[in-house]
């Protein structure tokens, strides 16, 4: 590993407040369920007790969607939320389903038309986030960059359309939603253009969650397009923050109330794909690329606007690209783009362990209790201790490959495998 170290001051703070910062986010995430991306406030934790292994009996149900996308799901108030795309007929829905049973309770079609993608991304990209009584869900086409709004239950209460979206590699971000705000990074493609092409632009999009009417809107520097989903933070004063990660402003605060950019570090040259992480004022945020170059970097939010960010250390080795790390009270999960498992302390970067599983893998892995179940793009599930030393204790082929991060939240575990939705039970132990 290669990081800048912290002195052992900052180290102990760091690591207390990560502990306290965390205790507090582990009571809501068991509360709310998995409302969007990568479980509540996007650190893909949750409660359960996630088995060492399972068959195919063992699901509760499964689900043939008659597609493989990478979209993930929402899982709040035992429904679960998603987006499907129909190859044979180019029809984009956003469906919800009965969590225990796996019935369809609704669908609604979504206009979607061409555009070009990476041979890894779908059109049904994006996962859905939940808040209230309320589900969001973002998408694309080369004319079009959509964001709606529906109920629960299925009516649509609103939706924008923010223009044209241009990147070679599609769409493939998510909303954020919090503090009556819904937030879209909507980064494209100025830079590795095809002929023809012009540079586009780079923003951060905030409307009103109830009614979608325009809130602010902040540009930023273009480059190439990211698809890390932003995260909120409130600093010690109550100053609300968008903080969010990509190759032309690196790591940066939004004035939550006012769209106004109160600071930026440019610690990332790459584009950025995994979504950062908040864990009490520090914010870890990835870049990298196909060709290698992975970094994940750790920036200190300044207090006050008499602050500036720092950098308080990076890891080089071994650091994930395309799946967001998931967190484990003072230590964080992280598998790299390659296979490689690691347990990393919050507190100064450190590697704890470091293991090569094999494969590749594009879903994040997620934290479950006291395990960590992570899936490679074939198929195969592998479930290991949240400990100090690497143990592996199972092994599942699911038999279909997996390209979307698993979610968790009502005491049920859902994976998108081949063209099925499977649902497991962790409320208890196999």
């Amino acid at each position: 590993m290669s990081m800048r170290q912290l002195s052992p001051v900052w180290a102990i703070c760091l690591a207390i407040t990560a502990t306290v910062s965390w205790a507090s986010l582990a009571g809501r995430a068991a509360a709310q369920d998995w409302p969007g991306f990568h479980g509540p406030s996007g650190l893909g934790q949750t409660s359960g007790a996630l088995p060492d292994g399972w068959t195919d009996s063992d699901y509760a149900w499964k689900l043939n969607l008659g597609s493989t996308d990478v979209g993930s799901v929402a899982i709040a108030d035992g429904r679960a939320f998603l987006l499907t795309f129909d190859e044979s007929r180019h029809s984009l829905a956003l469906v919800a389903l009965g969590l225990g049973s796996g019935k369809e309770l609704w669908r609604r079609m979504l206009p979607i038309g061409e555009y070009h993608r990476h041979k890894r991304n779908t059109y049904a990209s994006s996962t859905p986030t939940v808040d209230g009584d309320s589900v969001y869900v973002a998408y694309a086409d080369s004319d079009h960059t959509w964001l709606r709004s529906f109920s629960v239950e299925g009516q649509e209460q609103w939706a924008r359309d923010f223009g044209p979206w241009q990147s070679d590699h599609g769409f493939a971000t998510s909303p954020r939603v919090a503090g009556g705000l819904v937030v879209l990074y909507d980064s494209q493609q100025a830079e590795q253009l095809e002929p023809g092409q012009t540079p586009s632009h780079e923003r951060m999009i905030a409307v009103d969650a109830a009614t979608g009417a325009d809130k602010w809107e902040t540009e930023l520097k273009p480059t190439r397009t990211n698809y890390s989903v932003p995260a909120y933070y409130t600093t010690p004063a109550g100053t609300a923050q968008v903080i969010g990660s990509g190759t032309g402003n690196g790591v940066f605060g939004i004035d939550a109330k006012t769209g106004e950019k109160l600071w930026e570090l440019p610690v990332i040259d790459k584009r950025s794909v995994g979504s950062p992480l908040i864990i009490g004022d520090l914010a870890l945020a990835s870049c990298g690329s196909g060709g290698g170059g992975n970094v994940v970097v750790a920036v200190k939010i300044p207090a006050s606007a008499e602050e500036s960010p720092k950098e308080v250390y990076r890891i080089e080795r071994s650091a994930s690209y395309v799946p967001t790390p998931a967190v484990d009270g003072d230590h964080l999960m992280m598998v790299s783009d390659n296979g490689i498992l690691s347990r990393v302390r919050l507190s100064d970067g450190a590697t704890v362990w470091s293991n090569r599983l094999g494969g590749n893998y594009g879903a994040s892995p997620i934290v479950i209790g006291n395990k960590t179940l992570v899936i490679s793009l074939d198929g195969i599930a592998t479930i290991v201790a949240n400990a100090d030393r690497f143990e592996k204790l199972g092994e599942v082929d699911l038999g279909a490959g997996v390209g979307a991060s698993p979610a968790a939240g009502g005491g049920k575990l859902l994976v998108r495998v081949g063209e099925e939705l499977r649902c497991l039970s962790i409320e208890k132990s196999l």
